[in-house]
């Protein structure tokens, strides 16, 4: 094997087995359009990392969790319904992104890696960051597990037993966030969200517990990793969109399984 190649392939892992976790949270509790606002959010970020002259992994996490702490501070105002914050947010978030990025003149970017991904470029040093950041997260997400599933299940009971349900809200904001700046060079920030809620989705009627399905949504996307990136060198494909459609195939062939099978 190309040592590209298994570069890109730890790489991949490396996301999946932290995304398919933290994606299991964002599909119980239905925040698929929220990791997508902050997705978008993350092109806003490579540009104030450019303008900054600084590393955009940094600035990627700031405008993140600082988007997500805008989201909460108007939710609370209760204006406007949250799906259409998000969507304001979402595609002002990018369309600003793409804008800051045209505007830096004295900066060659090429916006095709950070919109669908280069996983095959990925360098010893991406590699670094992708498991060390990976490893942070998962240590982050093994601290809140229970609160975090507290609040799943009922949010105000938790917060009546003692869970202190804003700063974990603010915890996983900032664990997604991190997530997002590991999986950006993989596939994209316009694919990161699928990457996060399609694994989940195709363990979701395989598992029979909250860890089981955690840890069958990192199966799936190590699985989905594996299967596209031989798709992509097989067949001349984009590597990024091609781990997401491998993704999506499973969550097909889990849908497509009789009820008895997958219960």
């Amino acid at each position: 094997m190309d040592e590209f190649v298994l570069r890109a392939l730890i790489a991949g892992l490396g996301v999946a087995l932290v995304a398919g976790p933290l994606g299991a949270f964002i599909v119980w509790r239905r925040m698929a359009y929220f990791g997508d606002t902050l997705a978008h959010s993350a092109l806003l970020g490579v540009a104030l990392g450019f303008l900054l002259g600084v590393e955009p992994t940094g600035t990627v996490i700031a405008v993140c969790l600082g988007l997500a702490l805008l989201l909460v501070a108007l939710q609370q105002q209760r204006g406007l319904a949250s799906d259409t914050l998000l969507g304001i947010m979402s595609h002002g978030a990018l369309s600003l992104g793409l804008v800051a990025i045209s505007l830096l003149e004295t900066v060659r970017v090429d916006l095709m890696v950070y919109l669908f991904g280069d996983i095959l470029a990925v360098a010893p040093g991406d590699l670094a960051w992708i498991w060390g950041g990976g490893a942070a997260a998962l240590l982050g997400l093994a601290f809140l597990w229970r609160p975090l599933l507290a609040m799943t299940v009922h949010e105000e009971l938790a917060r009546v037993e003692g869970v202190p349900t804003g700063l974990v809200r603010l915890g996983f904001m900032l664990l997604v966030a991190l997530v997002i700046a590991a999986a950006m060079k993989v596939v994209g920030v316009l694919l990161i969200t699928a990457l996060l809620i399609l694994p989940a989705a195709a363990a979701r009627r395989l598992a029979r517990s909250p860890e089981a399905m955690a840890a069958g949504a990192a199966l799936a996307g190590g699985v989905a990793v594996a299967g596209g990136l031989a798709g992509s060198l097989a067949w001349d494909t984009p590597a990024g969109p091609s781990i997401v459609l491998a993704a999506a195939l499973l969550f097909a062939l889990s849908a497509a399984l009789p009820k008895r099978l997958a219960a």
